[in-house]
């Protein structure tokens, strides 16, 4: 490693790096007001508000085509959405998933009386090893919970197969994958249930949201009254459900981000080839090659801190964010290693080596769509200067 690969780039004058504006890891897209407020003029002229309104409806049949979804109905956020995933799917003992994730994965399936069991992720990967899986299936095993993370399709063949030999649900946890497709077909056709969420942190929101996709007709018509308290009709309740209904206002948001999906789209790739451009030659600056056959939504910038980079992970996290600049470990600390899962046997970290190490390395840059090329300038100026003394 040499000096000259940290002196490149745009110079800042760091003294005063604490007094500019912040740089934060995320940021809405956020459509024109006037078309936002169109919307609410008709949401208002009409007043209806929630209960499966004619906004939701739309929307719902717009992702369909979206995603080329069989079947999507949207709920209230994307946690909702994983829970009552696995409840549609009738599950009971244990539930194969991922540690490298955000706790609404596992959570989902403790809250819904189950037993997490975690799978070391594949080498170098972020996502679920399939021999992992394999390896975990005891006789109580009901389903595979996977992410696909960062948007980064998990070895959906692989997975599928395992799930269909063992007679196993597989539930995909696709809340990063809006809009990706591998070699050309979408994820959301994949498994017996997808669950996106709509965050107002995701590619794709509506403030807050969540859906469910899902192939079977039948599923769908028992998520449909899962969302809705349980009921199927004015004097029939068969399942104890919840409300996580999307309002009329959220889905109006969701109407109008689709509209300007392919802005956010093309403006996320551009900050997205800015860093590769910019970090490329960086020591101990690892990007993750992009995936042969993946169409990318570009929901995140992941980059992994080596040992042959100058300062270490965590240290570089807090100079950036001394210097307003906002970064995220995801996913940092694991889930095996939170208070309700580290007693697990397979939350043991010996069972979960691949995990570790990338939690411990990786470092998520701030990306969305109006981040300047000054500010990716000044991110891109902090990382190639590290400070030394590790």
């Amino acid at each position: 490693m040499t000096s000259k690969k940290f002196s490149r780039g745009p110079t800042i004058n760091l003294s005063a790096a604490p007094q500019a504006d912040p740089i934060y890891v995320t940021k809405p897209y956020l459509p024109p007001l006037d078309e936002f407020v169109g919307k609410l003029q008709e949401i208002w002229e009409r007043g209806i508000l929630t209960n499966n309104g004619p906004v939701n409806c739309e929307l719902e049949s717009r992702l369909e085509l979206a995603l080329d979804a069989k079947s999507v109905a949207t709920v209230s956020n994307g946690s909702i959405a994983i829970e009552l995933a696995l409840e549609a799917a009738g599950l009971t003992g244990e539930v194969i998933t991922t540690p490298y994730s955000f706790v609404a994965t596992s959570h989902s399936i403790l809250r819904a009386g189950l037993t997490p069991v975690f799978a070391d992720l594949g080498a170098n990967s972020f996502n679920i090893d399939p021999e992992k899986v394999e390896a975990a299936i005891t006789g109580r095993t009901s389903a595979i919970l996977a992410v696909h993370c960062y948007g980064q399709p998990c070895n959906v063949d692989a997975l599928g197969d395992i799930a269909k030999r063992h007679n196993l649900a597989l539930i995909y946890d696709a809340a990063h994958a809006f809009g990706v497709r591998l070699d050309g077909r979408s994820l959301f056709e994949y498994g017996d249930y997808s669950t996106i969420s709509f965050h107002a942190t995701k590619v794709f929101h509506t403030f807050e949201g969540g859906a469910i996709c899902v192939n079977d007709p039948v599923a769908r018509d028992r998520i449909n009254s899962l969302r809705n308290f349980g009921i199927t009709s004015e004097t029939t309740i068969p399942y104890v459900g919840t409300n996580a209904k999307l309002n009329e206002i959220s889905a109006a948001m969701g109407l109008l981000q689709l509209d300007h999906f392919d802005y956010v789209l093309q403006s996320r790739a551009h900050v997205a080839q800015f860093y590769r451009n910019a970090l490329a030659d960086i020591d101990g600056i690892v990007i993750p090659d992009t995936i042969r056959g993946v169409q990318q939504n570009y929901a995140y910038f992941p980059i992994i801190i080596t040992s042959s980079y100058p300062e270490a992970r965590d240290d570089l996290y807090e100079r950036l964010k001394r210097f307003g600049i906002f970064t995220r470990r995801y996913f940092y600390p694991l889930l095996s290693s939170l208070t309700m899962y580290r007693n697990f046997p397979s939350a043991y970290p010996a069972n979960l080596p691949n995990a570790i190490q990338m939690a411990d390395r990786v470092l998520c840059l701030p990306f969305y769509p109006d981040l300047s090329d000054t500010n990716l300038s000044r991110i891109v100026d902090m990382i190639r200067r590290p400070q030394t003394g590790r």
